[in-house]
């Protein structure tokens, strides 16, 4: 499929699973993950929407991926209990060669203030967290099923993930300029991107 054609051809859960299994290390990040007895692990953001971007653009899977980042659940807010977290993880993931960051979702609005000058939302769980990215079509997600299936979280849809549009998030709660920043970011890496003016 080139660019062109993913304007014509309605993406599905299945098209962003294939896409981001292409990237072995997702796999093996997939694959991995239950061993960590994490409560709601997603495997989110750049490591699942850029393969798809990365196969529309004609580039490899992995070509782009900065790191590789883990929301989870965790009632206890501790930053120790993090610790205990990222450090278990460094050890499970250390021979993949690439940065994986965890956080605990939990977590989020006790530090999130102080760093970015602005409270955040409510949430109730890690998937809720998804869907505060500040550009909507990289707010999805990939968790290991019980079944062996992955399960995908996409909660503003696929479409203008496909389509390459740039779509500032009305619930992030950074700022417009910020949000634009981002934007340009991803358009740096994937010129085709388009942005959607707030």
């Amino acid at each position: 499929m080139t660019m062109l054609d993913a304007a014509t051809e309605a993406p599905t859960a299945d098209t962003l699973i294939a896409d981001a299994l292409a990237n072995p290390i997702n796999v093996a990040i997939l694959e991995r993950l239950p061993r960590l007895r994490l409560d709601q692990p997603w495997l989110v953001a750049g490591c699942v929407y850029g393969p798809a971007w990365n196969r529309l653009s004609g580039r490899p899977p992995a070509e782009n991926i900065k790191d590789y980042d883990i929301f989870y659940w965790d009632e206890d807010t501790s930053w120790q209990a993090e610790d205990r977290v990222i450090k278990a993880a460094m050890d499970l993931f250390a021979d993949l060669g690439v940065v994986v960051e965890l956080k605990n979702q939990k977590r989020v609005p006790l530090w999130y203030p102080e760093k970015f000058g602005t409270a955040y939302p409510p949430i109730g769980d890690a998937a809720q967290s998804i869907g505060l990215f500040q550009i909507t079509c990289t707010c999805v997600g990939l968790a290991p099923g019980g079944d062996g299936r992955v399960r995908v979280h996409a909660p503003h849809g696929l479409d203008d993930l496909y389509a390459g549009i740039l779509r500032p998030n009305p619930l992030c709660p950074s700022s417009p300029a910020r949000r634009r920043e981002k934007a340009e970011s991803y358009r740096a890496r994937w010129p085709w991107l388009r942005i959607a003016e707030d």
